[in-house]
């Protein structure tokens, strides 16, 4: 390793926005740095739907996301160790985090049985048994060799009870330090989940608990879930005044850009979602000044990009009337060229954001962006 080249797990702060908590970071890791706050594309199974990791590299995505949950199912971890890792496996060069699988197991999987140490669940293809805690995750994500992996935990539903929310935060935090003390990947870095659902003392907890512990970085789940948006940003004002400034901050499952400043407004620098290529394959296009149902009929005949001013693959070279077409005569391209563009169009607001709050003004841009979203 080159003399200055940082150790995974080293987080730069390299600015403060003087009027919000928004932070301008580089998270090191061991395929590379990630400057935050950065959204990261989903690759479920191994694959960002529709797009080829050149398509990834030439939008600049900087780190993906994958799940421990569907290959461990599917295709197995003995195929993923023959190919020598994930990375190989799939050929993306770059950062990848893994989801532990917990929101997976909670959510696809009919659980049969839950106990201290994991869950029993049958598999959502077909139906067989399998068991996955802590130790199971982290094994999976060990072969997997992620940069970033997630622990173990137990996802809550919204809206869930004061009750079942504190039994279920005890059960996170045994898990969370199981998960650490796990065998991991070399430069594999651990994070932690603050959860706690709607009540924002059980977060507290959730979060001081968490830190003794000690993880290079920390996410708040159990958000973007269904709630409405100020209980989430609630949840997000819950947990990070409890968390180390020096730590890379992530909220799990958002994409949605005027969400995503006002998170970063609330000192979180990471975040992942499915929601661009997932509204993609719909025919559904993001832009800054909303979602666009491209495959409406009123955008037969228009020449124009799909949004105008875009640098993206899709719209310097087709119109909307040319993907209106494809996706109206089902062909896989149309649902590619869409996806290139809501991945682009996502990165490219993460890069606004930063220089945003590199040059001190933050702030107006966030009320810009508020301003574009409602109109």
């Amino acid at each position: 390793m080159p003399e200055n080249a940082r150790q995974p797990g080293e987080f730069e702060l390299l600015k403060r926005d003087a009027a919000t908590k928004a932070r301008l970071g580089v998270l090191h890791t061991a395929h590379g740095p990630v400057e935050t706050p950065a959204f990261m594309p989903v690759g479920t199974q191994a694959t960002v739907k529709a797009l080829e990791p050149r398509d990834l590299a030439e939008a600049k995505a900087q780190i993906i996301l994958s799940n421990t949950y569907h290959l461990f199912l599917r295709p197995g971890m003995d195929v993923i160790a023959n190919a020598g890792g994930l990375h190989r496996f799939m050929g993306w060069e770059g950062p990848i985090l893994t989801d532990s699988g917990g929101f997976q197991v909670f959510s696809l999987a009919k659980i049969r049985k839950l106990d201290e140490r994991g869950a029993r669940f049958s598999s959502h293809i077909d139906g067989h048994e399998f068991f996955m805690g802590p130790a199971e995750s982290m094994e999976v994500q060990r072969i997997l060799g992620s940069d970033i992996a997630m622990v173990f935990d137990e996802c809550l539903p919204w809206p869930c009870d004061r009750a079942r929310a504190e039994k279920s935060v005890e059960t996170t935090l045994k898990w969370a330090q199981a998960s650490k003390d796990a065998p991991h990947a070399e430069g594999q870095l651990v994070f932690g989940i603050v959860q706690g659902g709607e009540f924002a003392d059980i977060r507290r907890h959730c979060a001081e608990e968490l830190v003794k512990i000690g993880f290079p970085g920390y996410a708040i789940g159990g958000v973007s879930v269904g709630e409405p948006e100020e209980t989430m940003y609630a949840a997000v004002e819950a947990s990070v005044p409890y968390l180390p400034e020096d730590r890379p901050r992530y909220v799990m499952g958002l994409g949605v850009m005027h969400q995503m400043a006002e998170c970063v407004a609330r000192g979180i620098d990471m975040f992942d979602c499915v929601l661009p290529t997932r509204i993609a394959r719909h025919g559904t296009a993001i832009t800054r000044h909303g979602n666009v149902a491209i495959k409406a009929a009123k955008w037969a005949k228009d020449l124009g990009p799909v949004e105008e001013g875009c640098g993206c693959y899709c719209c310097r070279n087709f119109s909307r009337s040319y993907v209106r077409h494809l996706l109206a005569a089902g062909e896989i391209l149309g649902v590619r060229l869409l996806t290139i563009h809501n991945v682009h169009r996502l990165l490219r607001f993460m890069e606004e954001m930063r220089a945003a709050i590199r040059e001190g003004r933050f702030d107006e841009w966030r009320a810009m962006v508020r301003a574009e979203t409602h109109g």
